[in-house]
């Protein structure tokens, strides 16, 4: 994890171009979704297709509150994580009440009915497919977050307390009751953990990350569209986690890396860019199960020829 700061830190110095620059900052954006997500794909075991409606509803929370609202920033962004957590528990009321399959089919149709009714119903306060430009950034001690440069260790520090506070919940009691559950929802329940209760703050929690990610993405782009809530953005933070590595704290930072450095690549030679990366997901699914982190541990462990 230092490392990783370390090298966040340095990346200005070492990379000067506006594009680099945005990259990395996408990739922070992405990476503090993606360590929410893993909370309850990799740590409870649920594969939630609705994570785009927290993400979306959280760039739009702050986009409004701000621009027709006039609240400040970060109170806006603190807010944008708390529509999210708060759209996650209206969620998990009904998606809770099954399981498996059925609870990855059923946040998917909510979701898309969150992205129906953005683009339709209350295109009044969303835009519409056209969206709402000129979403603003923090104006905080006077500096000036509309340079790029600054911006990103503003969004460096967001991370940061991002990460330790979900490094401070895996490793918690809490943390341990979630894998409690993953691993036997039955013999936990028996042993006297609420179960639907875990899951459901799991999710609000994780909620919370992907509503503050959204609305971060939003400023970061100064464009906000119902794009944001469709079911594709669940789609590539379920790839960038697998691709990562599942249950681990570094995985989904790694796969969130690698996704947009191939995509950002592979764009530049082919329109067809999501069909290679769809290639490369299979192969590491069946080749490494563990994803990237599984990789590494396996390599630090003196066993790089073990089978998947």
């Amino acid at each position: 994890m230092a490392a990783i700061v370390a090298a966040m830190i340095l990346v200005p110095v070492i990379q000067t171009s506006e594009e680099s620059l945005n990259l990395v900052s996408l990739i922070l954006i992405w990476a503090l979704f993606a360590i929410g997500f893993d909370l309850i794909f990799g740590m409870a075991g649920m594969l939630s297709f609705g994570h785009a409606a927290l993400f979306g509803t959280g760039g739009y929370a702050l986009t409004l509150l701000v621009t027709k609202a006039g609240v400040g920033f970060l109170p806006a962004l603190g807010a944008a994580g708390m529509v999210g957590a708060v759209m996650a528990f209206g969620l998990s009321i009904f998606a809770l009440r099954v399981s498996g399959l059925f609870f990855s089919l059923l946040t998917l149709a909510l979701a898309q009915l969150v992205y129906i009714l953005a683009s339709t119903k209350f295109r009044a306060y969303t835009g519409g497919l056209d969206g709402i430009p000129g979403v603003p950034r923090p104006e905080l001690l006077g500096i000036d977050f509309y340079n790029n440069r600054n911006y990103y260790y503003f969004l460096i520090v967001v991370f940061i307390v991002g990460l330790a506070v979900m490094a401070l919940l895996r490793a918690s009691p809490f943390g341990k009751a979630l894998q409690a559950v993953q691993a036997n929802d039955v013999r936990a329940a028996q042993i006297g953990y609420n179960v639907q209760r875990l899951r459901q703050c799991a999710f609000m929690i994780s909620g919370f990350y992907a509503g503050v990610s959204g609305a971060l993405l939003a400023s970061l782009m100064f464009y906000i569209s119902p794009q944001m809530l469709h079911w594709t953005t669940s789609g590539d933070v379920l790839i960038m986690t697998v691709l990562g590595g599942k249950g681990t704290l570094l995985g989904p930072i790694l796969g969130v890396a690698v996704f947009e450095v191939l995509k950002e690549k592979l764009s530049q030679y082919t329109q067809h860019w999501y069909g290679i990366l769809g290639l490369i997901f299979i192969l590491c699914t069946i080749f490494l199960p563990n994803g990237l982190a599984g990789l590494f541990t396996r390599k630090a462990a003196g066993r790089p020829g073990d089978a998947p």
